[in-house]
């Protein structure tokens, strides 16, 4: 076995050694002994875990009706409810180890059960519990490897190795035990960071007391608060000096004159247009390039407007600085509009406002205020005396909402009610010359 390479070299004395402690552990007593603790400890583990989780569940369950604090948090509490059996079974053989090395002086068999059994739980975590894609695969392919080698007892070893394996980056270098700590730590930090921002955000947007632009714009400072906290949090628990990052910050700030102007732009247009509540999330908004639609998101960069036929437009928060918006929502207003008619030369047209007034006000969605349904004349047509009424309502004439339509049926309903013709185009022909007609 000379002569081999150091890889080799070192999986062969790393076999070598597990087989001693696996020889020493079958033929030890104290070895058997922690085995059966094992097996016992894992046994009332899952007798417990099967008794004691429908229990649990019933208890962490809250009312579907319930929303507040308490019962989110229980239910978040309650996705960890798999996790049951196996920590049950370390905390059991962690009393098992303190019995054994009383007894018999050494619990290296026992210990090598709580490892494992932590592993198992490590992932279960990863496998069922975590949800988030990022999370996911941070702990796939960094935590439950990491839990892997702490379970075979190789923890010492690996970080030796990780921490002196550098990777150099231009000036700067690391130890690859530090990039997977920062990569383990800082998917943890901005998961839980995230997560607050989650809640904070439906904390704020539930509170219908505030006009919906302070809730967007409170939103918004909440979550640049909480993951400015989380970078600053990692960077100290990581030990990197904010001083270091003055060289990065002076590069951004390069990049934002030149190459990130548009997002600069965006992003403090954004804050204006939060700050000053002209345009927010449920207005009904039109530009000038054409664009309208319900703003349902606004990001950091752009506003998110749906329209009534199910598109999506991601508008720019620059255009609603620097271009004209018709907001058809702001503030509650009402907003106007006219369904014209046209009535027979037949008809005493004094009668008619009176009529059409009378018949448009009866519909629940017509407002008084600010003005009551207002009827005028509007010219004398080609086939008939040309009215339009004009009418109020809280609302957008599109979608789900057909003011317009509604009233033109009032109309048409009135009218004939009222014995009045609604005239359609006539046209009369006069011949210069006289009709000849064939003698029979």
């Amino acid at each position: 076995m000379e002569n081999q390479p150091e890889i080799v070299t070192t999986v062969l004395n790393f076999a070598n050694e597990g087989w001693l402690i696996a020889k020493g552990w079958l033929l030890s007593p104290a070895a058997w002994s922690q085995f059966a603790l094992l097996i016992l400890a894992y046994v009332a583990a899952l007798v417990i875990s099967r008794k004691a989780r429908p229990v649990v569940t019933k208890l962490l369950t809250p009312p579907k009706d319930q929303a507040h604090m308490i019962a989110k948090f229980r239910r978040y509490v309650l996705i960890f409810v798999p996790l049951l059996l196996p920590l049950l079974a370390y905390v059991l053989i962690g009393i098992g180890e303190s019995v054994t090395r009383s007894l018999f002086g050494s619990g290296a068999v026992i210990a090598f059960g709580k490892r494992v059994f932590l592993f198992l739980a490590v992932r279960i975590l990863v496998k069922e519990i975590i949800q988030d894609p990022l999370m996911k695969v941070v702990g796939r392919y960094l935590l439950v490897p990491v839990a892997a080698v702490y379970a075979l007892g190789l923890m010492d070893f690996v970080t030796t190795r990780l921490d002196d394996t550098v990777v150099p980056l231009g000036n700067l270098s690391f130890s690859l035990l530090f990039l997977i700590r920062f990569a383990i730590l800082g998917g943890v930090i901005f998961w839980f960071g995230r997560w607050s921002n989650d809640q904070s955000a439906a904390f704020i947007k539930s509170q219908e007391d505030m006009r919906p632009a302070t809730r967007e714009l409170a939103a918004k400072a909440a979550e640049i608060g909480i993951f400015g906290l989380a970078f600053l949090i990692l960077m100290n628990v990581m030990g990197i000096s904010l001083t270091s990052l003055a060289v990065l910050g002076g590069a951004i700030g390069v990049g934002l004159g030149f190459g990130l102007q548009k997002i600069a732009s965006n992003f403090i247009s954004g804050v204006i247009l939060l700050l000053e509540g002209q345009a927010t999330v449920g207005d009904y908004v039109e530009l000038d390039g054409g664009e309208a639609g319900t703003i349902v998101k606004m990001t950091a960069r752009a506003a998110i407007l749906e329209t009534y036929d199910g598109r999506w437009i991601v508008v720019p928060n620059e255009d609603f600085i620097t271009t004209r918006v018709v907001n058809f929502s702001d503030s509650g207003s009402a907003n106007r509009y006219e369904a014209p008619f046209s009535v027979s030369y037949d008809t005493d047209i004094n009668l008619v406002p009176d009529i059409i007034e009378k018949a448009v006000a009866k519909h629940p969605e017509v407002l008084d205020s600010p003005y009551p349904p207002d009827c005028e004349l509007r010219g004398f047509g080609d086939s008939g005396i040309d009215f339009a009424v004009e009418f109020w309502v809280n609302g957008i004439d599109d979608g789900d909402k057909k003011y317009t339509s509604d009233v033109l049926f009032l109309i048409w309903n009135a009218l004939k009610g009222n014995g009045i013709e609604i005239p359609y185009p006539h046209r009369t022909v006069e011949f210069k010359t006289p009709l000849i007609t064939r003698a029979e």
